[in-house]
């Protein structure tokens, strides 16, 4: 950024004063061939994220939740801790000898299959009507304080289904099933990130840039941009995330994405939009990025630090899933705000004026921006009738708040009901459900002190919800002694009242024991959460039991619970944050609750949309119970984004021509650009849905619906309207309220 030299014909007038070249502009040129190196060696990370992710329920959950101490407690007692699954062999008739033969084959074979805990397996066990059978095969989760990474769990389940599969008749149908079914899905479901999710995101950002840009040349460099942020992201984060510095789950991977890309470009229109007003205002084209990147900067800056604070307020989470969602997407946008504050605009300066061929800004004096084009028809629109275009607005937000908001029902999703399609470990699952108990193979597990287990055990028994079959309430086996045992000759199987002989269960620990408690319902319905609470409520009431409530239900439970507290304490976190933010940019304490009560009308819209979407035309079962949380945030802190950019430029607008002619001059400039980056953004997260996830979909369409409603309506309309009919006490306390500037 050296010469001075103007690159394009002169033109008549005066000529504007060059902005100065010191050490800031050959720091972001250092900064920029820096970003360059790193983040394209950044690359080869992303595809490696997936190595250190998490996405089981009791990795999401903190130290304190009784199902995790009950876990930790429960684990001394076992040199392998597993994770329950189930191979189901299912036909429309009688099973054959021969499928009997295939799946006692079957058994065999899968036991042999490294992951597996062949000691924890127990012999099939076949449905009342004959047409079904089930093999329990608990996958090894960690083995010797070694945890099995999700790869891992999902190359294990391959392989067993593979070995059942060998075995099978042509005419018998085998499926995967139980908890490690299910997980080993979403692990599967996920490996679409890399290349489903990605190309669906990058085609449609290059389709919407080209028709913003109307340029076959100047859309590469917002997306070289963001692949270079991106890049340098998941570096970052996949260190962090091995180091288990933060908890990367396949949903904050995918959010990750989205975001980078997403914001990326939205800091990429309002620079090069800019650049491109200061084109024909400079006659050489550094000059024009000097002044453009001067002017954007603290719009796009406090864009990225209002997104990122917001994002790290979820630190406050008792969700590790939630706290390592923060960290992660704060990561994503500060690269995103490096790459496109340093990269981009060196990139675009070195390139030149060809890169908007056809459409190449000259050198030429162009008159007034404000005054021009669709948008100052809009903004004179807006200022001739403010009180009823404002009022107007308001009540559209209400109204489509009404129309679906008490539908939404955010109690959580069943296993099942999380995937938009049918994978085979949901369809498994069903089967099982429907032939066998539903609540074996993920007993609650409950740790008590030994000397109470007899009244541990009567209460658990007495408990609603709790299985009454044989053998539903009993101490825990040791399956290590039951496989001496079998390899000693000397039997092995459980009594035929379903408890194990008294050899063959754990012997305590410091005073603890442990004793499965099998529900009536499946593991991941309402019916078995409501239980495990009951049956919580009654065994701590146990005089001297000191008894905890664990497994795969009762962390499903406490992840629930966990959201609910999460979205009480953090929204209004989030909200301070925002306001302070707001305040000190604009240096005014009236606008920014303006523009915050505007952006919560506009979630609280969005949800009621979300929820008529939901119920009655997507058909959900219902929302992830983190789903409000996660669309706050991103509604909130990436809707406040399109108000800060029209605000810092109507005050730039206001200190020379007043605030309500700043206020259509602001629209007027900025809502082209404005518009362009919410459909950006928009788009991307709406490619959320291309994964066959509702939690992702439902956060996809929220987001990508509120981010519209946010730019069409409450940036285009209802903040503008506002500003304009309140008129310069908008700045109070400032001394622009006052009109001194």
């Amino acid at each position: 950024m050296t010469d001075a030299k103007p690159d394009t014909d002169s033109a008549e007038g005066p000529q504007p004063t060059a902005p100065r070249r010191g050490w800031p502009v050959f720091t972001v040129i250092a900064l920029a061939v820096l970003v360059f190196l790193v983040g394209g060696a950044g690359g080869g990370f992303q595809s490696r994220l997936a190595e250190v992710q998490k996405n089981d329920n009791a990795s999401f959950l903190p130290e304190s939740a009784e199902s995790t101490i009950a876990a930790n407690e429960a684990a001394r007692f076992l040199s392998v801790e597993t994770i329950p699954g189930f191979v189901v062999f299912h036909r429309d008739g009688p099973l054959t000898e021969s499928d009997r033969a295939a799946v006692t084959a079957a058994a065999k074979a899968v036991a042999e299959v490294d992951g597996v805990d062949a000691a924890g397996m127990t012999p099939p066990q076949y449905s009342a009507d004959g047409t079904t059978a089930s093999l329990y095969v608990p996958l090894v989760a960690k083995s010797n304080g070694t945890t099995v990474n999700g790869d891992e769990l999902a190359a294990t389940e391959r392989q067993v289904m593979d070995a059942a599969e060998a075995t099978a008749t042509a005419e018998l149908e085998v499926l995967p099933a139980g908890p490690g079914g299910i997980l080993v899905a979403f692990i599967e479901a996920f490996e679409g990130l890399d290349s489903t999710l990605l190309l669906a995101a990058v085609l449609v950002v290059i389709a919407i840039l080209l028709v913003v840009y109307r340029s076959p040349v100047l859309w590469i460099f917002p997306l070289l941009s963001a692949g270079l942020a991106l890049g340098l992201s998941s570096m970052i984060v996949y260190f962090l995330a091995k180091a288990e510095v933060v908890t990367l789950t396949g949903q904050s991977q995918g959010i990750l994405m989205v975001l980078v890309l997403g914001a990326g470009t939205d800091y990429a229109l309002l620079l090069i939009a800019r650049y491109r007003e200061e084109l024909h205002a400079f006659p050489n084209r550094f000059d024009a990025m000097i002044r453009a990147w001067r002017e954007s900067a603290p719009a796009i800056t406090a864009s990225a630090a209002t997104v990122v604070l917001g994002l790290l307020c979820l630190g406050f989470s008792e969700l590790n899933s939630n706290r390592g969602l923060g960290p992660v997407a704060a990561i994503g946008i500060g690269c995103t705000y490096l790459v496109m504050m340093t990269f981009l605009p060196v990139a675009l300066a070195v390139a030149g004026r060809w890169v908007f061929w056809p459409r190449v800004p000259h050198f030429d004096h162009t008159a007034d921006l404000a005054t021009h084009g669709v948008w100052g028809r809009i903004a004179t629109a807006v200022g001739r009738r403010d009180r009823p275009a404002w009022i107007g607005a308001t009540a559209l937000l209400v109204v489509l708040c009404a129309i679906g908001i008490g539908s939404l029902n955010t109690g959580g999703l069943t296993a099942g009901a999380n995937f938009t399609t049918k994978p085979d470990a949901v369809e498994g699952q069903e089967i099982y459900d429907e032939h066998f108990d539903p609540g074996t193979g993920a007993p609650a597990v409950v740790v008590t002190n030994a000397d109470q287990v007899d009244a541990v055990i009567a209460a658990a028994q007495a408990t609603p919800g709790v299985a009454t079959g044989p053998g539903s309430v009993c101490l825990q086996v040791d399956y290590a002694k039951l496989a001496d045992l079998a390899r000693l000759g000397a039997g092995g199987t459980p009594s035929q009242t379903g408890c194990p002989p008294e050899i063959l269960t754990v012997q305590p620990i410091d005073g603890r024991t442990v004793v499965n408690v099998t529900l009536a319902d499946g593991y991941d319905t309402p019916e078995a959460l409501a239980t495990v609470e009951r049956l919580r409520e009654n065994l701590h009431a146990v005089p001297g039991a000191d008894a905890l409530v664990g497994g795969n239900t009762a962390a499903t439970a406490d992840v629930q619970a966990a959201s609910v507290r999460d979205r009480n304490v953090i929204i209004p976190i989030v909200l301070a944050v925002i306001f302070v933010v707001l305040a000190l940019l604009l240096r005014a304490l009236l606008a920014p609750v303006i523009l915050i009560a505007t952006v919560v009308l506009s979630f609280a819209a969005t949800l009621g949309v979300c929820g008529f979407f939901f119920t009655h035309v997507f058909h959900f079962a219902a929302a992830d119970a983190s789903f409000p949380l996660f669309a706050f945030v991103f509604l909130v802190a990436l809707g406040i984004d399109y108000n800060i950019f029209l605000m810092t430029r109507v005050r730039e607008e206001a200190v020379e021509h007043g605030t309500r002619s700043g206020v259509l001059r602001g629209l007027a400039v900025t809502g082209g650009v404005i518009t362009s980056a919410g459909i950006v953004l928009a788009a991307t997260f709406a490619v959320l849905g291309v994964l066959p996830l509702v939690p992702l979909a439902q956060v996809g369409f929220a987001v990508a619906f509120g981010v519209l409603l946010d730019t069409i309506v409450v940036r285009s309309v209802l903040v503008p309207a506002l500003s304009h009919d309140i008129g310069r006490s908008v700045w109070w306390p400032s001394a622009l309220a006052r009109g001194q500037h």
